[in-house]
């Protein structure tokens, strides 16, 4: 008997009379086909060979496990190795290749290589790019570290150049300056942190001073035209604000005895202006004269005050209202002490006494104040008072006239 698989044979009674051998189907074999052929495999739902289907050039053999699972190359996944295992792609004829990422992803995009997923603050196709704010020293395979670029001073990013072993930052932000954008560029001073602009009301030149004030104070270096002060804001000893309230000129006073000039002299404005007064009193010196009495200009432009500045003037009068205060309450004090002194030798008595040998003679402040009571001095009832004013004091041994 032929014995032949009713599944894998075409005909169950029909064989080779000499070998035995069944007709099998495709994906049969064995003498009564009754096992799967190479490149197939037992399907255990329905008891039948399918095809593997393993990809010919994704698998390393056409043969497949009874799962239909093929046997896939390096790199290569899935059922039937025919996709690109992560960290690989471009499936080709004869496997997939590794993902370029410099190990900076394990995954890229199976078609196009394309990296995923960029690890270590980098980007790019191949993660060969630092992200903005960091840097790599050489190898694109190293770690991207943090620029040391403030984002308040600079645009935050950097680079390092060939041969050197710092980063610099890109682009300071103005008043910003150095590698790092640190530090404070020229006509810029820290202020808790931050550079800002000196102030020096225009009176530094910058060619001449280039810092313009102290970086770390603010202090202004080199004032012009006559100013002094933490700001140039002042004028110099000698010298005031003209009229207009801007440059700082000096008047040099030539006395006379009838007029007197000044010439005002600018910095950036060239002109002279005359002044004439009529001399009030020759015993005021030239300097109170001008404290004291405005001087007005020919072209009645404005008027002017002496070298004496206002707030020197104020504390003069401060003091002076100070000086007057003290001495109204000195005098005032001294009515009050004087009117005590008053009262006080008027309603206690004074007393003299006199030695003379044996005799005591007792005279009092009362004695000169008319109707005076003088009973109340005495407490001893043994005492009596003589007619003539004098006070007699007795004792068991000794009489003591007063």
């Amino acid at each position: 008997l032929c014995n032949c698989s009713a599944v894998g044979s075409a005909s169950a009674s029909e064989c080779n009379s000499t070998t035995g051998q069944c007709p099998c189907l495709e994906g049969y074999a064995g003498l009564r086909c009754e096992s799967c052929a190479e490149g197939f495999y037992l399907e255990q739902s329905s008891q039948r060979c399918r095809p593997c289907g393993c990809s010919p050039a994704g698998s390393s053999s056409a043969q497949c496990d009874g799962s239909g699972k093929c046997q896939c190359k390096v790199g290569v996944t899935d059922l039937k190795c025919d996709r690109c295992s992560d960290g690989y792609y471009r499936f080709n004829k004869t496997t997939c290749e590794p993902c370029q990422c410099n190990n900076h992803s394990k995954t890229c995009d199976s078609f196009t290589g394309t990296c995923l997923h960029c690890q270590e603050n980098t980007e790019g196709n191949h993660c060969e790019f630092c992200k903005e704010g960091f840097y790599r020293r050489a190898d694109p395979a190293h770690a991207c570290q943090r620029c040391p670029c403030s984002t308040v001073a600079s645009t935050g990013t950097c680079r390092i150049q060939p041969g050197e072993t710092a980063p610099r930052c890109d682009k300071c932000k103005t008043g910003y300056t150095g590698l790092n954008c640190n530090q404070c560029d020229n006509g810029y001073y820290n202020s808790d942190s931050i550079c800002v602009r000196c102030k020096c009301n225009g009176n530094v030149d910058p060619a001449q001073s280039p810092s313009v004030c102290k970086p770390e104070s603010g202090e202004c270096i080199g004032c012009l035209y006559h100013t002094a002060g933490f700001h140039c804001e002042e004028c110099e000893d000698g010298y005031v604000r003209d009229p207009e309230g801007i440059n700082c000129t000096k008047k040099e006073a030539t006395p006379g005895p009838e007029t007197r000039e000044f010439t005002t002299s600018a910095p950036n404005v060239s002109k002279a202006t005359s002044f004439s007064t009529a001399v009030i009193n020759s015993t005021l010196s030239p300097t109170t004269m001008q404290t004291i009495f405005p001087l007005s200009s020919s072209d009645n432009s404005t008027s002017a005050f002496a070298d004496v500045s206002w707030t020197q003037f104020n504390i003069i009068i401060l003091t002076v209202i100070i000086i007057v205060v003290v001495l109204l309450m000195g005098f005032v004090g001294a009515v009050y002490m004087y009117r005590e002194y008053q009262n006080r030798k008027l309603n206690a008595p004074f007393w003299t006494i006199e030695l003379k040998e044996d005799n005591i003679s007792f005279s009092s402040y009362h004695d000169s104040i008319p109707n005076a009571d003088v009973s109340g001095l005495l407490e001893d009832d043994g005492n009596e008072v003589a007619p003539n004013g004098q006070l007699t004091l007795t004792t068991p041994m000794h009489n003591y006239k007063a």
